[in-house]
């Protein structure tokens, strides 16, 4: 780009929420920010902001100009994870029919009855990094079952349950509570074959009566009620570049 054109970086970053211009500055100064990979200490440099990839300790800054979306939804149950249905289910193309005209691709598909955390975003190769279990992004879900939960349940998940289509292990269980008969337990794993909790659970004797996804990677579902969505902040945003390397 010409030494004319694009943007102050310093302005950049401010636009972003980074922090002050003269923050950004110190920032700058102190060799924290890079630009496609390349540290910048001297001020005056100008960037494109709807092209560069502008990292702050790291961590990767989204810019307006960049027109990328980020977003978590709450699925409700009963609601399929397309963006839309042939047979006019209730899908979640229909909780963000507000963003019509932005393509956007949605992580983590879950099953009809179960709730919780989806991604959406326009970043294909985001989603696509996200979803395929080769980079192991983690996600934890939260599943109610028949008690009570043996000991030896989180062992036999960890080194791994045959399923009919092949063997799947867990990366973490753990038993997070009791109410009577049931039994609340967390499971973590990067798989994602389709109804694999529910299948890993009912080949250990423990059929799911509810199951909410919690988290996907350090994205956390929070307090975030069912049906609605919000933007994932600037942090959040970065820490996802960063789990899958980009």
């Amino acid at each position: 780009m010409p030494a004319e054109s694009g943007v102050r970086l310093q302005k950049v970053l401010a636009a972003a929420g980074v922090g002050s211009r003269r923050a950004c500055e110190e920032l700058i100064a102190a060799g924290r920010v890079e630009v496609d990979g390349r540290p910048i200490r001297e001020m005056g440099v100008r960037v494109d902001p709807a092209t560069a990839v502008i990292k702050v300790d790291g961590l990767r800054v989204t810019t307006d100009e960049a027109g990328l979306v980020h977003l978590a939804l709450n699925k409700p149950p009963g609601v399929v994870s397309t963006m839309s249905d042939p047979r006019g289910r209730p899908s979640i193309g229909d909780i963000v029919k507000d963003r019509a005209g932005t393509r956007l691709f949605h992580v983590g598909r879950l099953d009809a009855e179960t709730e919780g955390l989806i991604l959406l975003t326009n970043d294909g190769d985001l989603a696509h990094r996200l979803a395929h279990p080769s980079f192991r992004v983690p996600k934890t879900y939260l599943a109610e079952v028949s008690g009570p939960v043996a000991r030896g349940v989180g062992r036999q998940l960890r080194a791994g349950v045959e399923l009919d289509d092949g063997v799947v292990a867990v990366d973490g269980f753990r038993v997070v509570g009791r109410s009577g008969g049931r039994v609340m337990v967390e499971l973590v794993l990067h798989e994602g074959r389709k109804h694999v909790v529910r299948r890993l659970l009912d080949a250990v004797g423990h059929p799911v009566q509810r199951l909410v996804r919690t988290a996907i990677g350090s994205i956390t579902l929070g307090d975030l009620r069912p049906g609605r969505t919000r933007p994932l902040t600037r942090d959040e945003v970065g820490r996802l570049y960063r789990e899958v390397g980009l």
